[in-house]
């Protein structure tokens, strides 16, 4: 077990093609946990050992790899960068006390630095900006450096600049004198202490008072100043040619938080008050799952785990959220990529994986029974970009459950629905290229191939005006025979009525027996299951039930359902039917420059924009009213117009009448299937 003050555990974040998995990949080797400098272009670093990562050239889980360096055990937390992979880098965040946020000095601030950087700043964490990829010929450092504070604020401050010829980098916290490019070395230092010393009062008057302060007391405050994110600093490097790694992994042993020193993770207990967890040995156990994975070759599982607080060893008897049977977690491992090590103990800060327990699912709270409720953590995006799907063959059908649910385990935004509306089993993610990745590990890896298309709308019908319906149902066959008649009348309800059918049983006098109420009821809901218009469930409908007949020996339930039933299709027909578009609260985030654009769009998809509100470093929220119809394959047209810096959020706001042409186009699309479906 590692001593907790020893510990530093810090996660990679920021936009994909950055050089996060290079970073990682230079700190191992430059500490010797690996005797080869992999690269991605090569296949062959640590963290990038999934097949499809190796095919693709980017990240698309976060993988858990360890290094020592001045005698600091120190944790790295690769994550991906890409949109449509935030789901793990978010699911990472609890695991670390310091988040380093890598950004491209060519690239510069991406839509994904933006979401980490405010992810972390709202867990709590301390924050270290790494400039990477400073020999980029289209690389201007100072006016990044600019560019980084108007956006994340002023505490961002150089800790160390780039040379002259970008051979090596300057430490500014230990020197006030040296040239760089990007800044005088003077003034970097002295910004830097600035914005140390204001996290200390006392260190502060001292400052002030041109006292000398040590280079321990500078070091002390440098974390206390972290910590309250009165300091953000700004290190360069070049991860490919390993230039300014030991400088950054000397900032994170030395001055990066450890467990003990960082705010303490709070547990939201079952009757909602919140407990901070101490990085106690001896206190009980507390821990989160934070990734999830499947061996590729064995298909074995593992669950990575962030203890915060208590012990855990082979023997250890563990509890998972609210389960009542204790489980044995078998020896504890130290990952480094996809190899693991094991170890016989491990305590409050440290990260462990174990294997084969399918109860740890992901976000679970682990403990010893002494404590109970959830580790608090990012709110994961709910997943909107959608596709249908169906096996391939027969063969398929019977492994496709058991390879998304393998898949919606490893994936918190990656989820799978039965659509009971329109009978389809959808699929949802963060975008086109998320869902690309999930159909190419269910084809690779669990060899199961499915057809895929554009979900159906899930539209809904219901009816403008007033109409009567009535029908009699009479069969006679011989032997007993089926009667039934119903008079009723139907007429608009309040929109987004609760329930979606209003039904009223107005008899008088006896002319229906009231043991047909039900199987009249019946018939009504066969009805508004599938609709009148285009096979779509209806919402909004009054129906008073006011008449009928029946007979003594024939009346049976079968007949009055199927009296009901054509009684209401006859009123229905009469009430002017029409078809309901679902429209949804869309918040679009994106560069000012392309509001225009947008909001151009937004108007040419039958769109209502609402409101904007400006954002740091030039950026924009949309927020609109739009049919799903017209914004169900967004994702595309937004990184399109935007370049890539353009993301939105999306939820159901309520339901629309369906314009006149376009509900044309849905109910003959409905006749067309229907036909195709009679003829086969």
């Amino acid at each position: 077990m590692t001593n907790v003050t020893d510990l530093r555990n810090i996660v990679l974040l920021g936009h994909g093609g950055a050089g996060k998995t290079s970073l990682a990949e230079s700190m191992l080797h430059k500490c010797g946990a690996i005797n080869r400098l992999g690269s991605v272009i090569d296949k062959n670093t640590v963290s990038d050992f999934d097949d499809e990562e190796k095919s693709r050239g980017n990240s698309i889980h976060s993988a858990l790899m360890y290094v020592n360096h001045a005698d600091k055990l120190i944790n790295i937390i690769d994550t991906p960068g890409y949109p449509d992979f935030l789901g793990g880098a978010l699911q990472s965040i609890p695991a670390a006390e310091t988040a380093v946020i890598v950004i491209s000095a060519s690239a510069g601030i991406e839509i994904n630095t933006r979401k980490m950087f405010a992810a972390a700043t709202a867990a709590g964490l301390a924050r270290i900006i790494v400039i990477n990829k400073i020999d980029a010929e289209n690389a201007e450092l100072a006016e990044l450096i600019g560019q980084i504070q108007e956006c994340f604020g002023v505490q961002c401050r150089c800790a160390n600049l780039p040379k002259a010829d970008k051979s090596g980098v300057i430490d500014c916290f230990a020197n006030n004198v040296g040239e760089s490019p990007v800044m005088d070395v003077a003034s970097a230092n002295m910004e830097l202490l600035e914005r140390v010393v204001e996290a200390d009062d006392a260190l502060m008057e001292k400052y002030l008072g041109g006292e000398t302060i040590t280079a321990d007391s500078l070091a002390a405050c440098f974390t206390k100043a972290l910590v309250a994110g009165t300091i953000v600093p700004i290190v360069f490097t070049n991860a490919h040619k390993e230039i300014g790694i030991i400088e950054l992994l000397s900032l994170v042993a030395k001055c990066a938080p450890s467990p003990v020193d960082a705010r303490p993770a709070k547990l939201k207990k079952p009757d909602g008050t919140t407990l901070a967890i101490k990085p106690d040995p001896n206190g009980p156990l507390a821990g989160m799952v934070i990734r999830v994975g499947f061996d590729p070759r064995s298909s074995m599982r593992y669950s990575a785990v962030r203890i915060y607080s208590g012990s855990l060893n082979s023997a250890t008897h563990l509890m998972v959220d609210d389960a009542k049977k204790a489980i044995r977690v078998g020896h504890p491992l130290r990952m480094q990529g996809n190899e693991g090590k094991e170890i016989e103990s491990a305590g409050p800060g440290e990260l462990v994986t174990l294997a084969k327990l399918d109860e740890l699912k992901l976000g679970c709270f682990i403990h010893d029974g002494k404590l109970e409720g959830a580790i608090e953590r990012p709110s994961i995006p709910k997943p909107m970009y959608s596709l249908a799907l169906e096996p391939a063959s027969r063969n398929d059908e019977s492994k496709l459950g058991a390879a998304l649910e393998k898949l919606g385990e490893e994936d918190p935004c990656f989820k799978v629905t039965h659509d009971a509306q329109t009978k389809e089993m959808v699929m949802s993610g963060l975008g086109d290229l998320h869902l690309r990745v999930m159909l190419a590990k269910m084809e690779h890896r669990y060899k199961v191939s499915v057809i895929t298309h554009p979900p159906k709308i899930p539209y809904r019908e219901t009816i403008t005006g007033k109409g009567d319906g009535h029908y009699r149902h009479k069969k006679q066959s011989g032997g007993a025979g089926q009667f039934g008649e119903v008079y009723l009348r139907v007429e608009p309800a309040p929109r987004d009525s609760d329930p979606s059918l209003v039904f009223g049983w107005d008899i008088f006098g006896g002319s229906i027996p009231g043991q047909y109420e039900p199987a009249i009821l019946k018939g009504i809901n066969d009805v508004m299951a599938c609709g009148v218009v285009a096979g779509f469930p209806m919402q909004d409908v009054k129906v008073s039930v006011y008449d009928g007949k029946y007979h003594p020996v024939d009346s049976k339930e079968v007949a009055f359902r199927i009296a009901g039933k054509n009684a209401f299709i006859d009123a229905l027909q009469k009430s002017k039917p029409s078809l309901l578009e679902p429209i949804v609260n869309l918040e679009i985030t994106i560069p000012a420059d392309n509001m225009g654009d947008i909001t151009g769009d937004m108007a040419s998809r039958r769109g209502r924009v609402t409101g904007q509100d400006m954002l740091p470093g030039n950026m924009v929220v949309v927020k609109a009213q739009v049919p799903l119809s017209e914004v169900a394959q967004y994702n595309s047209q937004l990184k399109s117009v935007t370049g890539g810096q353009g993301s939105y959020e999306m939820e159901l706001s309520h339901y629309e009448t369906t314009p006149p042409n376009i509900q044309q186009q849905v109910i003959a699309q409905y006749a067309k299937n229907r036909q195709q479906v009679s003829e086969e």
